[in-house]
Parts: C-alpha cells; structure tokens; sequence
C-alpha cells in the first residue's frame, strides 16, 4: 500500500466515527480552502506485539523516518513523531504509548488480558493502525476502572487501534491568517473548542501553536449497557518559522499534554 493509499483509508475510518471532521473539512472547502493535513495520530499501549514500532511499521515501509520523541510524566506516554524521509508535504505521524508498568497492577493485568485475547493473525504491524478494538466486548466496569486511572487507556479500551485525530495545517489555508481566526470560525459554528491549558496550546516563540475540537462521542455497546463515549477529534496546527526561514517541524510535549485531553469524557460535561 502506497503513502497515498494508506492516509486514505485511515482517513476512510476516520471519519466514520469522527463525522464533525468531515463536517469541518467541508466547512473550510466551502470558503475555497484547500484542506492538508499536518499530522495523524495513533495511541497504543507499551507491550511489544502493540508498541509505537509495531504501529509505526506501515509509515516506515513507505518512507517514513523517526524524527523526535516526547516525554509526558504527569499522562505517563512516551511518543515518537515521524516524517518522510523525502517528501515534506506528506503528513507527519505522532505515535504515543502508554507506560504500562507506572500504574497500578489491576490496570497491567487488564491491558495484558486485552492484548493476549487478539488472535495472532490479526497482530500484523503492516495493518495493525486500521483495526480498530480487537479484543472482546468490553465491559463497563472495566471501563471505568481504567478511567479512574487513566483517560488514555479507558479510551484505547473501547476505541482500539486507530487515528485518534487528523490535523489541519492551518497554515496552508488560504482564508484564515492565524489559528485564533480558525478557532472563532469554528466557534461560529457551533463546534466546542478543548479549553484545557487553554483555547490555544503553545505559543509563537515556541513556534507551534494548536488547538483541537472536542472529540465526538459515539455509542459503544458494553456488555452490561450502552454508553456514548468519545471517539476522535479534529486538531488545528499552525507553525512559525524558525531562524533559517524554515517551518519548525516537531512537536511541543507540554501542549501536546493539553491536545490528549481533548477524548477526556469530563470535558464533555462542561
């Protein structure tokens, strides 16, 4: 499968469970922009059959290159971003991992009972990224668990194995000069903007600045009810230049921190 290919089928599945993506993307077309996209990004758990080289191996295969790695203590991830190695208008990846092995024993053994009930044929790292849940039914009760430790793994839970969120480049649009233009654009139209660390994570002398939407809640079927719990979410990135006049290229761990928040089911209720 080509570059191509691949981004479109992601964005394929993407957009079934994300429909405001698709409602903001034909929102932007509407006013005559042309819609890119900066980044896609994935979540996983540490355990190696699952990891951020696992996901990372289709981007590899076409060309992709790891260009960076972030730390996040407080959410206990590891991530790594990638690019392709020649071709700067395709997307770059963000891959993050769950540190397994920081929380408490009962939310170990959850995730290593998940990952143990795949079936090894479906463990194969040149699709692994399109496969969404691959474990059984997942039960409320083991939801809540993990969400009283952590949103990321509550929300890998019942979400599985695909792109947590596309990223427009805001600064390839042609109608919006900078992010806080975009932000009241999609204010106007009735989209909730993720407020945590603020409506704009980052900063221009950090030469990044990000926002997102909040992500869309859909209905999962559990095995004791039915509950509407977040999918994914659109994010919004905007680049300054750096000395040489170049874009910068990488990633800002403490507004990427906010950025993650934007699945937290109790930014919903706000």
């Amino acid at each position: 499968m080509d570059t191509i290919q691949i981004f479109e089928k992601l964005w394929k599945e993407y957009t079934e469970r994300t429909p405001s993506a698709k409602r903001i993307k034909d929102l932007f077309e509407s006013r005559g922009d042309v819609v890119y996209n900066d980044h896609v990004a994935f979540r996983t758990f540490d355990d190696d059959r699952v990891n951020i080289k696992v996901l990372a191996a289709p981007f590899i295969e076409a060309g992709y290159i790891e260009c960076g790695d972030y730390h996040f203590e407080k959410k206990k991830l590891y991530a790594k971003h990638y690019e392709h190695a020649t071709n700067k208008n395709l997307p770059r990846v963000f891959i993050s991992q769950l540190l397994t092995k920081e929380f408490s024993s009962e939310l170990q053994e959850i995730v290593k009972n998940m990952i143990e009930s795949i079936a090894l044929e479906e463990l194969h790292p040149s699709d692994l990224v399109f496969k969404g849940r691959l474990w059984d039914q997942p039960s409320f009760e083991i939801y809540q668990k993990l969400q009283t430790e952590t949103e990321y793994a509550a929300w890998l839970y019942v979400n599985g194995f695909c792109s947590n969120h596309f990223t427009v480049d805001v600064n390839r649009l042609s109608s919006f000069d900078t992010l806080q233009e975009v932000n009241q654009f999609l204010k106007d139209n009735h989209f909730k903007i993720n407020t945590s660390g603020g409506e704009i994570k980052g900063t221009p002398s950090e030469l990044l600045e990000q926002s997102s939407v909040l992500a869309d809640k859909i209905p999962i079927v559990f095995k004791e009810t039915t509950k509407e719990i977040t999918s994914c979410y659109y994010e919004f990135a905007f680049r300054h230049a750096m000395y040489n006049g170049e874009l910068y290229s990488g990633f800002i761990a403490g507004s990427a921190d906010k950025i993650f928040e934007s699945t937290d089911m109790k930014l919903q209720e706000v």
